[in-house]
Protein backbone atom coordinates (compact mmCIF):
# COMPACT_ATOMS: atom_id res chain seq x y z
CA UNK A 1 0.00 0.00 0.00
CA UNK A 2 1.40 3.72 -0.77
CA UNK A 3 2.73 4.86 2.87
CA UNK A 4 0.57 8.17 1.80
CA UNK A 5 -2.81 8.14 1.61
CA UNK A 6 -3.06 11.22 -1.34
CA UNK A 7 -0.44 9.31 -3.65
CA UNK A 8 -3.43 8.05 -5.49
CA UNK A 9 -4.10 12.03 -6.63
CA UNK A 10 -2.07 12.92 -9.75
CA UNK A 11 0.21 15.91 -9.27
CA UNK A 12 -0.97 19.13 -10.82
CA UNK A 13 0.80 21.61 -9.45
CA UNK A 14 3.29 22.56 -12.35
CA UNK A 15 -0.17 23.89 -14.48
CA UNK A 16 -1.48 25.55 -11.65
CA UNK A 17 2.40 27.28 -11.87
CA UNK A 18 2.21 27.97 -15.45
CA UNK A 19 -0.93 29.54 -15.52
CA UNK A 20 -0.09 32.09 -12.78
CA UNK A 21 3.16 32.62 -14.88
CA UNK A 22 1.18 33.43 -17.56
CA UNK A 23 -1.01 35.99 -15.93
CA UNK A 24 2.02 37.48 -14.26
CA UNK A 25 3.44 37.91 -17.82
CA UNK A 26 0.43 39.58 -19.01
CA UNK A 27 -0.13 42.05 -16.22
CA UNK A 28 3.99 43.24 -16.75
CA UNK A 29 3.10 43.16 -20.84
CA UNK A 30 0.09 45.44 -20.15
CA UNK A 31 1.95 47.67 -17.23
CA UNK A 32 4.98 48.12 -19.89
CA UNK A 33 3.01 48.72 -22.46
CA UNK A 34 1.04 51.72 -19.84
CA UNK A 35 4.61 52.67 -19.13
CA UNK A 36 5.14 53.48 -22.69
CA UNK A 37 2.57 56.01 -22.60
CA UNK A 38 4.52 59.59 -22.33
CA UNK A 39 2.91 62.29 -19.92
CA UNK A 40 2.00 65.48 -21.68
CA UNK A 41 0.89 68.89 -21.12
CA UNK A 42 -2.45 70.05 -23.25
CA UNK A 43 -4.12 72.69 -24.35
CA UNK A 44 -7.65 73.67 -25.72
CA UNK A 45 -7.86 75.40 -28.76
CA UNK A 46 -9.61 78.84 -27.65
CA UNK A 47 -12.31 81.11 -29.63
CA UNK A 48 -11.31 84.46 -28.77
CA UNK A 49 -9.28 87.82 -29.15
CA UNK A 50 -6.00 88.19 -30.42
CA UNK A 51 -3.76 91.60 -30.72
CA UNK A 52 -0.24 91.37 -32.15
CA UNK A 53 1.89 93.67 -29.93
CA UNK A 54 4.79 95.36 -30.73
CA UNK A 55 7.44 96.74 -26.82
CA UNK A 56 9.66 99.22 -26.92
CA UNK A 57 11.11 102.52 -25.09
CA UNK A 58 10.19 106.36 -25.84
CA UNK A 59 10.30 109.83 -24.74
CA UNK A 60 7.70 112.36 -23.94
CA UNK A 61 7.99 115.59 -25.28
CA UNK A 62 6.17 118.56 -25.33
CA UNK A 63 3.73 119.63 -27.93
CA UNK A 64 3.58 123.22 -27.57
CA UNK A 65 7.06 124.17 -26.42
CA UNK A 66 8.96 127.71 -26.33
CA UNK A 67 12.82 128.04 -25.34
CA UNK A 68 14.06 131.51 -24.74
CA UNK A 69 17.49 132.06 -25.32
CA UNK A 70 20.02 134.66 -24.58
CA UNK A 71 20.22 137.08 -27.55
CA UNK A 72 23.36 138.57 -26.57
CA UNK A 73 26.25 138.05 -23.53
CA UNK A 74 24.77 140.04 -20.67
CA UNK A 75 24.11 139.32 -16.97
CA UNK A 76 20.26 138.45 -15.47
CA UNK A 77 18.75 141.34 -14.02
CA UNK A 78 15.79 139.62 -12.67
CA UNK A 79 14.34 136.32 -12.98
CA UNK A 80 10.54 136.78 -12.00
CA UNK A 81 9.77 133.39 -11.87
CA UNK A 82 10.72 129.35 -10.35
CA UNK A 83 10.65 126.47 -12.43
CA UNK A 84 7.33 124.63 -12.28
CA UNK A 85 5.03 127.65 -12.38
CA UNK A 86 2.22 127.61 -14.07
CA UNK A 87 2.51 131.32 -16.32
CA UNK A 88 0.31 133.46 -18.41
CA UNK A 89 0.49 134.71 -21.86
CA UNK A 90 2.36 137.82 -22.24
CA UNK A 91 3.63 137.47 -18.26
CA UNK A 92 7.10 138.71 -17.89
CA UNK A 93 9.32 135.65 -17.32
CA UNK A 94 13.13 137.39 -16.94
CA UNK A 95 14.81 140.30 -18.10
CA UNK A 96 18.33 140.90 -19.18
CA UNK A 97 20.47 143.76 -18.89
CA UNK A 98 19.66 145.92 -21.71
CA UNK A 99 22.20 148.92 -21.87
CA UNK A 100 23.91 148.23 -24.14
CA UNK A 101 21.26 146.85 -26.88
CA UNK A 102 19.40 150.53 -26.32
CA UNK A 103 22.35 151.85 -27.48
CA UNK A 104 23.00 149.58 -30.35
CA UNK A 105 19.40 150.32 -31.39
CA UNK A 106 19.52 154.55 -30.67
CA UNK A 107 22.77 154.12 -32.83
CA UNK A 108 21.21 151.90 -36.08
CA UNK A 109 18.05 153.71 -36.23
CA UNK A 110 19.46 156.75 -36.90
CA UNK A 111 22.31 155.33 -39.65
CA UNK A 112 18.74 154.02 -40.99
CA UNK A 113 16.98 157.67 -40.76
CA UNK A 114 20.28 159.24 -42.87
CA UNK A 115 20.36 156.20 -45.37
CA UNK A 116 16.12 156.99 -45.75
CA UNK A 117 17.20 160.69 -46.46
CA UNK A 118 19.91 160.15 -49.13
CA UNK A 119 17.13 157.62 -50.83
CA UNK A 120 15.28 160.04 -50.69
CA UNK A 121 17.03 163.11 -52.07
CA UNK A 122 17.82 160.86 -54.74
CA UNK A 123 14.48 160.03 -55.84
CA UNK A 124 13.79 163.70 -55.72
CA UNK A 125 16.85 164.68 -58.20
CA UNK A 126 19.04 165.93 -54.97
CA UNK A 127 19.07 168.02 -51.73
CA UNK A 128 16.68 170.82 -51.37
CA UNK A 129 18.92 173.34 -52.48
CA UNK A 130 19.84 171.31 -55.52
CA UNK A 131 16.58 170.96 -56.21
CA UNK A 132 15.99 174.49 -55.75
CA UNK A 133 18.63 175.52 -57.88
CA UNK A 134 17.84 173.05 -60.73
CA UNK A 135 14.38 174.08 -61.02
CA UNK A 136 15.72 177.70 -61.44
CA UNK A 137 17.56 176.51 -63.87
CA UNK A 138 15.30 174.90 -65.81
CA UNK A 139 12.73 177.75 -65.46
CA UNK A 140 15.09 179.83 -66.87
CA UNK A 141 16.29 177.21 -70.08
CA UNK A 142 12.43 177.21 -70.78
CA UNK A 143 11.85 180.46 -71.06
CA UNK A 144 15.09 181.02 -73.33
CA UNK A 145 13.49 178.28 -75.66
CA UNK A 146 10.32 180.28 -75.62
CA UNK A 147 12.21 183.24 -76.23
CA UNK A 148 13.77 182.06 -79.43
CA UNK A 149 11.05 180.11 -80.75
CA UNK A 150 9.33 183.56 -80.40
CA UNK A 151 11.89 185.23 -82.34
CA UNK A 152 12.01 182.93 -85.24
CA UNK A 153 8.37 182.99 -85.71
CA UNK A 154 8.71 186.89 -85.82
CA UNK A 155 11.93 186.80 -88.20
CA UNK A 156 9.95 184.10 -90.37
CA UNK A 157 7.05 186.93 -90.99
CA UNK A 158 9.15 189.47 -91.39
CA UNK A 159 11.17 187.11 -94.21
CA UNK A 160 7.95 187.23 -96.08
CA UNK A 161 7.62 191.06 -96.60
CA UNK A 162 11.46 191.29 -96.84
CA UNK A 163 12.03 193.27 -94.30
CA UNK A 164 14.24 190.19 -92.45
CA UNK A 165 17.73 188.50 -94.19
CA UNK A 166 17.75 184.87 -94.66
CA UNK A 167 20.77 185.13 -92.60
CA UNK A 168 18.74 186.77 -89.85
CA UNK A 169 16.47 183.92 -89.96
CA UNK A 170 19.06 181.26 -89.81
CA UNK A 171 20.51 182.49 -86.77
CA UNK A 172 17.21 182.50 -85.12
CA UNK A 173 16.84 179.14 -85.77
CA UNK A 174 20.15 178.55 -84.71
CA UNK A 175 19.48 180.11 -81.27
CA UNK A 176 15.87 178.19 -80.92
CA UNK A 177 18.25 174.98 -81.30
CA UNK A 178 20.75 175.84 -78.83
CA UNK A 179 17.71 176.30 -76.79
CA UNK A 180 16.27 173.09 -76.68
CA UNK A 181 19.17 171.08 -76.58
CA UNK A 182 20.10 173.06 -73.16
CA UNK A 183 16.27 171.88 -71.99
CA UNK A 184 16.88 168.72 -73.07
CA UNK A 185 20.06 168.18 -71.61
CA UNK A 186 18.76 169.98 -68.41
CA UNK A 187 15.63 167.58 -68.24
CA UNK A 188 17.66 164.29 -68.84
CA UNK A 189 20.19 165.74 -65.88
CA UNK A 190 16.77 166.15 -63.80
CA UNK A 191 15.88 162.27 -64.51
CA UNK A 192 19.21 160.51 -65.09
CA UNK A 193 21.14 162.42 -62.61
CA UNK A 194 22.41 159.91 -60.49
CA UNK A 195 24.03 156.49 -61.99
CA UNK A 196 22.26 153.37 -61.24
CA UNK A 197 25.66 151.98 -59.61
CA UNK A 198 25.05 155.02 -57.68
CA UNK A 199 21.75 154.43 -56.59
CA UNK A 200 22.29 150.82 -55.71
CA UNK A 201 24.74 152.21 -53.24
CA UNK A 202 22.93 154.11 -51.26
CA UNK A 203 19.48 151.65 -51.06
CA UNK A 204 22.54 149.05 -49.99
CA UNK A 205 23.31 151.39 -46.90
CA UNK A 206 19.38 152.09 -46.26
CA UNK A 207 18.76 147.91 -46.45
CA UNK A 208 21.96 147.75 -43.92
CA UNK A 209 20.40 150.44 -41.61
CA UNK A 210 17.72 148.69 -41.23
CA UNK A 211 19.21 144.87 -41.20
CA UNK A 212 20.89 146.68 -37.94
CA UNK A 213 17.76 148.54 -36.77
CA UNK A 214 16.02 145.07 -36.74
CA UNK A 215 18.76 143.03 -35.46
CA UNK A 216 18.80 145.68 -32.45
CA UNK A 217 15.14 146.17 -32.15
CA UNK A 218 15.02 142.14 -31.89
CA UNK A 219 18.23 142.04 -29.27
CA UNK A 220 15.51 144.29 -26.36
CA UNK A 221 12.54 142.20 -27.23
CA UNK A 222 14.50 139.41 -26.24
CA UNK A 223 16.02 140.95 -23.31
CA UNK A 224 12.48 141.25 -21.93
CA UNK A 225 11.53 137.34 -21.92
CA UNK A 226 7.76 136.87 -21.96
CA UNK A 227 5.52 133.78 -22.03
CA UNK A 228 4.17 133.45 -25.98
CA UNK A 229 1.07 131.33 -24.16
CA UNK A 230 -0.18 129.90 -20.92
CA UNK A 231 2.04 127.15 -20.00
CA UNK A 232 4.73 125.92 -17.32
CA UNK A 233 8.19 127.10 -16.74
CA UNK A 234 9.81 123.16 -16.95
CA UNK A 235 13.66 124.31 -17.13
CA UNK A 236 15.16 127.29 -15.73
CA UNK A 237 18.53 127.04 -15.65
CA UNK A 238 19.76 130.32 -14.87
CA UNK A 239 19.56 132.49 -11.71
CA UNK A 240 19.30 136.37 -11.43
CA UNK A 241 22.68 138.15 -11.11
CA UNK A 242 24.22 135.41 -13.28
CA UNK A 243 25.83 135.74 -16.37
CA UNK A 244 24.67 134.11 -19.95
CA UNK A 245 26.83 133.97 -23.34
CA UNK A 246 25.26 134.36 -26.42
CA UNK A 247 22.79 131.85 -27.05
CA UNK A 248 22.85 130.20 -23.66
CA UNK A 249 19.76 128.53 -23.01
CA UNK A 250 17.56 131.08 -20.23
CA UNK A 251 14.40 129.21 -19.55
CA UNK A 252 11.83 126.39 -21.04
CA UNK A 253 7.84 126.72 -21.16
CA UNK A 254 5.01 124.36 -22.29
CA UNK A 255 1.51 123.42 -22.38
CA UNK A 256 1.94 120.07 -20.83
CA UNK A 257 -1.65 119.64 -20.62
CA UNK A 258 -1.19 117.58 -23.52
CA UNK A 259 2.34 115.66 -24.93
CA UNK A 260 4.41 114.35 -27.32
CA UNK A 261 5.48 110.59 -26.70
CA UNK A 262 8.21 109.37 -29.32
CA UNK A 263 8.88 106.39 -29.61
CA UNK A 264 11.36 104.17 -31.28
CA UNK A 265 10.47 100.89 -33.50
CA UNK A 266 13.28 98.73 -34.66
CA UNK A 267 13.32 98.09 -38.12
CA UNK A 268 12.20 94.92 -38.60
CA UNK A 269 9.02 96.26 -36.92
CA UNK A 270 8.36 99.63 -38.60
CA UNK A 271 6.35 97.96 -41.41
CA UNK A 272 3.54 96.44 -39.10
CA UNK A 273 2.73 100.06 -38.04
CA UNK A 274 -0.13 101.97 -39.20
CA UNK A 275 -1.34 105.57 -38.07
CA UNK A 276 -4.17 105.23 -35.77
CA UNK A 277 -2.65 101.71 -33.77
CA UNK A 278 -3.87 101.82 -30.13
CA UNK A 279 -0.85 102.67 -27.84
CA UNK A 280 -0.07 101.90 -24.57
CA UNK A 281 2.26 104.74 -21.98
CA UNK A 282 4.08 103.15 -18.73
CA UNK A 283 6.20 105.04 -16.85
CA UNK A 284 8.66 103.21 -13.58
CA UNK A 285 8.08 106.91 -11.49
CA UNK A 286 4.08 106.23 -11.75
CA UNK A 287 3.99 102.28 -10.94
CA UNK A 288 0.26 100.73 -12.24
CA UNK A 289 -0.56 104.02 -14.42
CA UNK A 290 -1.55 103.39 -18.11
CA UNK A 291 -1.89 106.48 -20.69
CA UNK A 292 -3.42 105.42 -23.79
CA UNK A 293 -3.53 107.35 -27.16
CA UNK A 294 -3.44 106.23 -30.80
CA UNK A 295 -0.16 106.50 -33.39
CA UNK A 296 -0.61 109.70 -34.70
CA UNK A 297 2.96 109.84 -37.39
CA UNK A 298 4.46 106.67 -38.41
CA UNK A 299 8.18 106.51 -39.58
CA UNK A 300 9.54 107.82 -43.07
CA UNK A 301 12.77 106.51 -42.71
CA UNK A 302 14.60 104.39 -40.66
CA UNK A 303 17.79 105.93 -38.85
CA UNK A 304 20.39 104.81 -36.07
CA UNK A 305 19.23 105.90 -32.64
CA UNK A 306 22.08 104.75 -30.18
CA UNK A 307 23.07 101.07 -31.13
CA UNK A 308 19.53 100.38 -32.94
CA UNK A 309 18.22 101.23 -36.70
CA UNK A 310 14.80 102.69 -35.82
CA UNK A 311 11.65 104.03 -36.94
CA UNK A 312 9.99 107.07 -35.26
CA UNK A 313 6.63 107.46 -34.33
CA UNK A 314 4.96 110.11 -32.63
CA UNK A 315 1.47 110.25 -30.68
CA UNK A 316 -0.44 113.21 -28.69
CA UNK A 317 -0.91 112.25 -25.08
CA UNK A 318 -3.74 113.44 -22.22
CA UNK A 319 -1.73 115.38 -19.99
CA UNK A 320 -4.45 117.06 -17.94
CA UNK A 321 -3.20 116.27 -14.37
CA UNK A 322 0.27 116.82 -15.52
CA UNK A 323 1.63 113.48 -14.38
CA UNK A 324 4.06 112.82 -17.84
CA UNK A 325 7.11 115.75 -17.89
CA UNK A 326 9.02 116.40 -20.49
CA UNK A 327 12.31 114.53 -21.64
CA UNK A 328 11.53 111.37 -19.02
CA UNK A 329 11.74 108.03 -20.74
CA UNK A 330 9.23 105.53 -20.59
CA UNK A 331 7.77 102.23 -21.77
CA UNK A 332 5.24 102.11 -24.97
CA UNK A 333 3.34 98.72 -26.18
CA UNK A 334 1.93 99.24 -29.70
CA UNK A 335 -1.11 97.41 -30.74
CA UNK A 336 0.12 96.60 -34.25
CA UNK A 337 -2.85 94.26 -35.41
CA UNK A 338 -6.28 92.81 -33.47
CA UNK A 339 -8.30 89.86 -34.30
CA UNK A 340 -11.35 88.99 -32.37
CA UNK A 341 -13.90 85.92 -32.33
CA UNK A 342 -10.71 83.71 -34.11
CA UNK A 343 -9.43 80.51 -32.99
CA UNK A 344 -6.17 80.93 -30.72
CA UNK A 345 -3.43 78.40 -29.22
CA UNK A 346 -0.36 78.92 -27.17
CA UNK A 347 2.67 79.48 -29.00
CA UNK A 348 4.38 76.69 -27.70
CA UNK A 349 1.91 74.36 -29.10
CA UNK A 350 3.03 75.51 -32.41
CA UNK A 351 5.68 73.72 -34.48
CA UNK A 352 7.35 73.78 -37.89
CA UNK A 353 8.64 71.19 -40.61
CA UNK A 354 9.59 72.64 -43.69
CA UNK A 355 8.49 75.70 -42.82
CA UNK A 356 4.97 74.09 -42.52
CA UNK A 357 3.61 74.74 -39.58
CA UNK A 358 1.33 71.76 -37.75
CA UNK A 359 0.64 70.82 -33.94
CA UNK A 360 0.48 67.67 -32.45
CA UNK A 361 -3.44 66.47 -32.38
CA UNK A 362 -4.60 64.34 -28.68
CA UNK A 363 -6.68 61.60 -30.62
CA UNK A 364 -7.82 58.93 -27.79
CA UNK A 365 -4.60 58.14 -26.42
CA UNK A 366 -1.98 58.75 -29.42
CA UNK A 367 -0.99 62.26 -31.66
CA UNK A 368 -1.71 63.52 -34.94
CA UNK A 369 -0.30 65.92 -36.72
CA UNK A 370 -2.69 68.32 -37.81
CA UNK A 371 -1.51 70.86 -40.54
CA UNK A 372 -2.30 74.26 -39.55
CA UNK A 373 -2.63 77.85 -41.60
CA UNK A 374 -1.63 80.35 -38.70
CA UNK A 375 -2.47 84.94 -38.98
CA UNK A 376 -1.52 86.62 -35.94
CA UNK A 377 0.90 86.14 -33.21
CA UNK A 378 2.44 87.17 -30.41
CA UNK A 379 4.60 86.41 -27.28
CA UNK A 380 2.03 83.79 -26.03
CA UNK A 381 -0.47 83.26 -29.06
CA UNK A 382 -0.94 82.35 -32.25
CA UNK A 383 -3.92 82.46 -34.38
CA UNK A 384 -4.81 79.58 -36.50
CA UNK A 385 -6.99 80.11 -39.63
CA UNK A 386 -7.46 76.76 -40.60
CA UNK A 387 -6.45 73.33 -39.49
CA UNK A 388 -8.25 73.10 -35.91
CA UNK A 389 -11.66 73.82 -34.20
CA UNK A 390 -12.68 75.32 -31.03
CA UNK A 391 -12.31 73.22 -28.39
CA UNK A 392 -9.68 70.71 -30.14
CA UNK A 393 -6.91 69.03 -27.33
CA UNK A 394 -3.41 69.35 -28.87
CA UNK A 395 -0.40 68.52 -27.00
CA UNK A 396 2.14 71.36 -26.00
CA UNK A 397 5.17 68.85 -24.63
CA UNK A 398 5.68 66.01 -22.54
CA UNK A 399 6.31 66.43 -18.45
CA UNK A 400 9.54 64.05 -18.79
CA UNK A 401 11.07 65.60 -21.57
CA UNK A 402 11.08 62.50 -23.73
CA UNK A 403 10.69 63.67 -27.61
CA UNK A 404 7.30 63.32 -28.88
CA UNK A 405 5.59 63.39 -31.99
CA UNK A 406 2.98 61.72 -34.57
CA UNK A 407 1.71 58.03 -33.30
CA UNK A 408 3.32 58.82 -29.58
CA UNK A 409 1.15 57.50 -27.24
CA UNK A 410 0.40 59.79 -24.37
CA UNK A 411 -1.49 59.98 -20.62
CA UNK A 412 -2.48 62.67 -19.31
Amino acid sequence: MPLNGNSSQPRRWPTTLLVVLAAVALLAAFVFRRDEAVPVRTARVEQGKIRSMIATNGKIEPVSNFEAHAPVAASIERVLVKEGNAVRKGQLLVVLDDADARTKAAHAETQLKAAQADLAAIERGGNQEEVLNFDVQLTKARTDRDTTQHNLDALKKLQQNGAASEGEVREAENALARADSQLTFLKQKQSKRYSKAEIAHVEAQRDEARAEFEAAQDTLAKSNVRAPFDGIVYSLPVKQGGFVANGDLLLQVADLRTVLVRAFVDEPDVARLAAGDQIQITWDAVPGRIWTAAVTGIPSTVKLHSSRNVGEITSVVDNKDLKLLPNVNVGVTITAAEHDNVLIIPREALRTDDSTPYVLLVAGRKLARRNVETALSNLTQVEIKSGLSANDLIAINSVNGKTIGEGTRVKF
